[in-house]
């Protein structure tokens, strides 16, 4: 067999490995060397309007802009039930539709005013880990962004991690944001 020179293709589909004396050692898709292409066309952000939500908006925003995509900010309104309750039942999904739904939509819209961004808004009752998951899944997401809290210890333990359990579960890739840590945008 004939030695070739080094980085010679033998094809368009393929790329041939040569050693030093000119042997082929391995034949590599031409495509495995490419470098990744991320498409990100949908992105998902969970706003509870902390401080803390809104830095990760602010990094989906860059996101969108640099990618050419579009935004879904999303607000879960958590029912508490607290002992005692039995005398005043806790507010109906119905009710809280009624009174409060277009008030939450127009905030989420208030935070994307001014930008150039396509930005979607759904405000829903529910737990806050499942409905994102759920949105996720019906708006084809790409990407979640959004933030933690930062608890850790005792205080995570007891509040749990509404972020942590929507890694676990999302559909897709998920961005955390964290409050105090350095940022890139």
């Amino acid at each position: 067999m004939k030695p070739l020179k080094p980085g010679k293709k033998i094809s368009s589909a393929k790329l041939v490995v040569v050693d030093g004396a000119g042997h082929r050692t391995a034949t590599v898709p031409a495509g495995a060397l490419a470098p990744l292409q991320f498409k990100i066309q949908r992105i998902l952000v969970p706003v509870d309007f902390s401080d803390h939500s809104q830095k990760a908006l602010r990094y989906a925003l860059g996101f969108a802009a640099q990618f050419g995509a579009e935004i879904t900010l999303v607000h879960i309104v958590e029912q508490m039930v607290y002992p005692g309750d039995w005398m005043y039942p806790p507010l109906a999904a119905t009710d809280f539709a009624a009174e409060k739904r277009e008030q939450v939509i127009q905030k989420l819209r208030d935070l994307t005013r001014g930008t150039d961004i396509k930005a979607g808004h759904v405000v829903r009752l529910g737990r806050a880990w499942q409905e994102v998951a759920e949105i996720a899944k019906e708006k084809k997401s790409d990407l979640i962004i959004l933030a933690t809290h930062g608890y850790t210890g005792l205080k995570h333990v007891l509040l749990g991690s509404v972020a942590e359990k929507i890694v676990r579960h999302a559909p897709c890739p998920v961005l955390t944001v964290r409050p105090d840590e350095r940022d890139f945008i």
